[in-house]
């Protein structure tokens, strides 16, 4: 276990793990980064022991620098850093710029309280590191985030009310 403390509660939040609901991979970005915001990301990635696996259009390739991962970074090209916290999580990188640090998690993989606390554990951990928020929306909105790290709390929090539609109730018909 990633961390002893849950900041948030699966019944809590679980609606917004949805995948029928909210997309399969939500959007979760750090923004305001720098290259050293990068680098400070890979070194964490390697201090804690996770898997990862970085390519280069497709080509797996050794881990490479944040500044040379951002220069390879183009229209035709795009970095890639797939990171697993844990064997079952699967967090993917894609270096685009930058200016902010884009990655993408699967919602199937993040079911129950044990995996809950997986994913904020990751976020905490890049937030502290980062000095920044770490924000996560519905795949494809440019809306409020559901959830992130909030750098004043130090803590994972809720950025939203979820609402859980329960179950549906078909009306009978005569």
């Amino acid at each position: 276990m990633m961390c002893t403390v849950s900041d948030l509660l699966w019944d809590d939040v679980k609606c917004l793990f949805d995948p029928d609901i909210n997309g399969t991979l939500p959007d979760v970005v750090v923004e305001g980064t720098t290259a050293e915001d990068w680098q400070a990301l890979l070194d964490l990635v390697q201090s804690q022991g996770w898997q990862y696996a970085y390519s280069l259009s497709g080509e797996p390739m050794e881990l490479a620098s944040a500044a040379d991962m951002l220069a390879a970074a183009s229209a035709d090209t795009t970095p890639v850093l797939r990171v697993w916290p844990i064997p079952e999580v699967l967090m993917i990188f894609r270096v685009y710029q930058a200016e902010s640090i884009d990655f993408d998690v699967d919602l199937r993989e993040l079911q129950g309280q044990e995996r809950l606390d997986v994913l904020v554990a990751v976020l905490r951990l890049i937030g502290q590191r980062l000095g920044k928020s770490v924000l996560m929306s519905p795949q494809g909105s440019s809306g409020r985030p559901d959830l992130g790290f909030d750098v004043e709390a130090g803590r994972v929090v809720l950025m939203v009310e979820p609402t859980d539609p329960g179950p549906v109730i078909a009306e009978p018909t005569d």
